[in-house]
């Protein structure tokens, strides 16, 4: 019997762990609100009336790459108090939950500001290390014509990552040394694949090797980060 284990390095720890404490504060809030009640409603009701509150009208804004969304006006608790205000003892039991659920808007929003830099903190956006850790499975597309005739040289990428240095690019710049829309020049003929993030960073970066191999193009969902090798990672295709 053969056991396959696959492991997903796309999974964000920082995200998960933040999600976890973010219901576990909305779980508390609601708890200490149901026990000081004297008729206890049904739990599904109260959940219910937490999720109905946190339909909201929001604003939404970036922040460090990272669209955020800022609770205005708290919509579900207007639609809860229209359903339930023709009995006063029904609003007067789940408008507190349904409070809770807008409020649940803030922690959520709170939760994603102080994911942002703990993020950063544990997962640099600007080192290669975040976004190549592991190169065993490493190979390349060729995506460019200009790009046959080579393949990659494993042993001489792990061995220059520690190595690698950040430049800064200007993309309009390459775009002009191209030759423009209509050239059949391309910066980056290869697509390197088969390599994996630094664990529990939850980056699915696409990755593309400059001509030389000296190059290297990491482009993110939020922004694109160039490096350079002092030697070449590409070599010779056998024949």
């Amino acid at each position: 019997m053969i056991f396959i284990i696959n492991i997903d390095y796309s999974f964000s720890i920082v995200s998960t762990v933040m999600s976890i404490m973010e219901w576990a504060v909305i779980g508390y809030l609601a708890l200490r609100v149901y026990k000081k009640l004297s008729a206890k409603p049904k739990v599904w009701k109260v959940i219910l009336a937490i999720f109905v509150g946190l339909f909201s009208f929001t604003i939404n804004m970036e922040w460090f790459h990272t669209f955020v969304k800022i609770p205005i006006l708290p919509l579900g608790v207007w639609i809860l108090y229209a359903v339930l205000n023709r009995k006063e003892d029904r609003w007067d039991t789940y408008r507190r939950f349904a409070w809770i659920g807008f409020l649940a808007n803030f922690i959520f929003l709170a939760g994603t500001l102080l994911t942002i830099p703990v993020q950063s903190l544990i997962y640099p956006e600007n080192h290669l290390s975040t976004y190549i850790s592991g190169t065993k499975e490493a190979s390349l597309n060729v995506i460019h014509p200009s790009g046959e005739g080579r393949t990659l040289d494993q042993e001489e990428l792990k061995k220059q990552l520690s190595n690698v240095e950040q430049v800064e690019f200007e993309s309009w710049q390459w775009f002009d040394e191209a030759g423009g829309r209509y050239s059949n020049h391309e910066r980056f003929p290869l697509q390197l694949v088969g390599t994996s993030p630094k664990w529990g960073s939850g980056l699915e970066p696409d990755i593309y090797l400059e001509q030389d191999g000296k190059g290297i193009l990491i482009s993110t969902r939020k922004t694109q980060y160039y490096y350079h090798f002092p030697e070449t990672v590409l070599k010779e295709a056998k024949r």
